[in-house]
């Protein structure tokens, strides 16, 4: 995405346009991406792993307290992935992707 979006990032760097506001720019669509996955796979995943768990003798119960940490982990690996390739993006001279055609 960092890639694609490479002469919007260089026309707000112009503009002026702080590093911080273009990570957030880029890290806000891949949250709400993972919200929304999140909102699909949590309940589907709870009722599979409560159907295949309450087949054993030893029974054990599932909290939400697995997803909310599934939640928080995919949340901040994320962050930091897109955070590191939007942070590249901002720190890179604004002239040399405007100029690029």
């Amino acid at each position: 995405m960092a890639v694609q979006k490479t002469k919007e990032v260089g026309i707000r760097k112009v503009l002026g346009a702080s590093v911080i506001s273009i990570v957030y720019l880029f890290s806000k669509d891949f949250t709400w991406l993972i919200g929304i996955s999140f909102l699909i796979a949590a309940p589907l995943g709870f009722y599979l792993m409560s159907n295949w768990l309450s087949g054993f003798y030893y029974r054990t119960d599932m909290g939400w307290g697995i997803f909310a940490l599934t939640l928080l982990s995919s949340v901040g690996i994320a962050w930091m992935s897109v955070g590191y390739r939007a942070a590249k993006a901002a720190l890179s001279n604004p002239v040399s992707s405007l100029r690029s055609e």
